[in-house]
């Protein structure tokens, strides 16, 4: 694997960590690469479940680390049901889960400039969110709308950053950085057996994935080969861990080269 070695001046990187549910550990096979690598990310941004690695790497924590958390992880220790207004589950779990992991950290403490991204749901405009308590603003960038409880943050009501930024790159460019990592696991999957439903879903998988222009924008791009891959089922974390470190071994000299002047 190549190294990153630059004596000059280093060019400024933002790593950008979509959505994806429980595909959200292939993130952090990406980031040990790129931390086995050389590569320091100087910013941080991500929506739904990437918005949970993002606010983990931002506080510092090194790699193994996140990756015992995310081994960790289970639907009961972030989610419980709640009479159906606005949704079916509640993640306040999450949040006090996260607020504990984090010491109740604002984002003013943590050690790199992060950015979550949130949706009005009430307006459609996407909201990013870089104040305040980190696990409140992770909390909202989860929330799918319809299944999942708004946030009421600041006097809006916020769902998942998703639908509006999938792969939140422009917030990184505009909070500073000079090269962008951006790192997509959601990737549709036609269900031709579904028929005409099949295709239905699958148009707007493509809406979202493609929501935020991000897979467009940024420098480079990471893609797990998690097409087909459960979106649900914790028991399949190994394996999606290590298709997040298999994509960004394909990257990673590329990656390296470009960050050389």
């Amino acid at each position: 694997m190549t190294r990153y070695k630059n004596p000059g001046r280093k060019k400024r990187v933002g790593l950008a960590v979509g959505g994806g549910a429980v595909r959200g550990i292939a993130h952090v096979g990406v980031i040990s690469v790129l931390e086995e690598a050389g590569i320091e990310i100087d910013f941080v941004a991500g929506c739904s479940s990437g918005a949970i690695l993002a606010s983990l790497l931002a506080a510092g924590w090194e790699t193994e680390s996140i990756k015992e958390f995310a081994y960790r992880l289970n639907w009961w220790l972030m989610a419980r049901p709640v009479w159906p207004s606005r949704g079916f589950l509640s993640l306040a779990m999450l949040e006090k889960l996260l607020n504990r992991e984090l010491n109740g950290k604002s984002f003013n403490d943590l050690k790199l400039p992060c950015t979550i991204i949130a949706t009005d749901i009430e307006t459609g405009m996407p909201v990013r969110l870089n104040e305040g308590s980190v696990a409140e603003a992770v909390h909202a960038s989860c929330c799918i709308p319809g299944l999942v409880t708004p946030k009421n943050l600041n006097g809006r009501l916020l769902v998942d950053g998703a639908i509006c930024d999938m792969v939140p790159v422009s917030v990184l460019y505009d909070m500073g950085a000079d090269y962008v990592i951006g790192v997509d696991i959601f990737s549709f999957n036609l269900r031709r057996y579904l028929g005409p439903f099949g295709y239905l879903i699958a148009s707007f998988e493509i809406l979202l994935e493609r929501a935020g222009g991000g897979i467009e924008q940024a420098d480079c791009l990471v893609t797990p080969r998690v097409k087909g891959k459960t979106w649900l089922r914790f028991s399949k974390k190994e394996e999606l861990y290590n298709l997040g470190r298999s994509a960004a071994i394909e990257k990673i000299d590329d990656i390296c080269n470009d960050l050389r002047f």
